[in-house]
């Protein structure tokens, strides 16, 4: 798999107009490779902003495919040309698992913020994934969006291994942040009654504080939705704000609370213009993103 993933990764980069920067990248992994010198390791990982940019990756749709393949829910597509670099290099670094720890470690202990995305970006593409656990929930402290995304955002690697404590103060903290939702993966899978209860408070909070309330944390009570979760929504559904009563109607509709139907059938006309659920909340996010963060 390792090799699958260096050779994909380097595919990508192999589209790129400079052949400079892959003319060193080839020589930096073929020394990391061969000589498993952390001093070396480091020094490349570093050096890697002199030769590739930030810009985003372009791939195909066979290419964001392949990639998945490769390994459920990574997706490159969001990733830019250093930090795809900078993951050729760490995968080209001997796995020997003390040893490769070490040299991990240390990495994160010393990182720039940009080496911080490349690192947490790449968590599920990583060896010993169980191990790096406590590496990524330390991770969350951060109150750098670029961090902070990288491992919220587009990875597979919460969902997967985070404990429900963790995961749901991962959700909540993107929620005070105001980091689109609907690009957490495995949001849906992992709500749980204790999140459900997290957003209604904040909500609450909200409100209180006569300040509006992210439109998308309704997508996170719909399974659980009750007498006070319902009452919740009617008044999100009151509000003049289009997002919030288009939360609230998707959330009812998925829900299985009886008092719903009436509430969706009183307004059937808004409800006929909704696209499926996960398309529409994505359009809710992505809305909110672009008028109100």
């Amino acid at each position: 798999m390792k090799n699958q993933l260096t050779s994909f990764l380097t595919q990508l980069l192999e589209t790129l107009p400079s052949q400079k920067g892959l003319d060193w990248l080839n020589n930096q992994v073929d020394k990391i490779t061969s000589e498993g010198s952390p001093s070396k390791f480091f020094l490349s990982f570093s050096q890697a902003s002199r030769f590739y940019k930030k810009d985003k990756l372009k791939l195909s749709s066979a290419s964001i495919a392949h990639a998945n393949d490769l390994v459920v829910g990574f997706q490159p597509e969001h990733w830019d040309e250093l930090q795809t670099a900078r993951t050729v290099l760490m995968l080209s670094y001997p796995q020997e698992k003390d040893a490769w720890f070490a040299a991990i470690n240390q990495l994160f202990e010393t990182a720039d913020m940009y080496e911080h995305q490349a690192l947490y970006a790449a968590l599920p593409l990583m060896p010993f994934q169980e191990d790096l656990i406590p590496r990524a929930i330390d991770g969350l402290r951060t109150n750098i969006s670029l961090v902070f995304d990288a491992i919220a955002l587009n990875n597979p690697f919460p969902a997967k291994y985070f404990p429900e404590a963790n995961w749901n103060q991962m959700v909540l903290k993107a929620i005070f942040m105001q980091r689109p939702l609907y690009r957490i993966q495995g949001l849906e899978e992992r709500r749980n009654p204790a999140l459900a209860s997290i957003a209604r408070d904040f909500a609450h909070e909200r409100w209180a504080a006569g300040r509006d309330v992210m439109p998308e944390i309704w997508r996170l009570v719909a399974p659980f939705v009750n007498d006070e979760y319902f009452d919740d929504l009617k008044k999100a559904l009151a509000t003049i704000d289009d997002l919030q009563q288009k939360a609230a109607l998707l959330t009812l509709r998925e829900s299985a609370y009886s008092k719903a139907k009436e509430v969706l059938e009183t307004n059937s006309t808004q409800v006929a213009k909704l696209d499926m659920d996960a398309i529409a909340w994505e359009s809710i996010g992505l809305e909110f993103q672009r008028t109100r963060v």
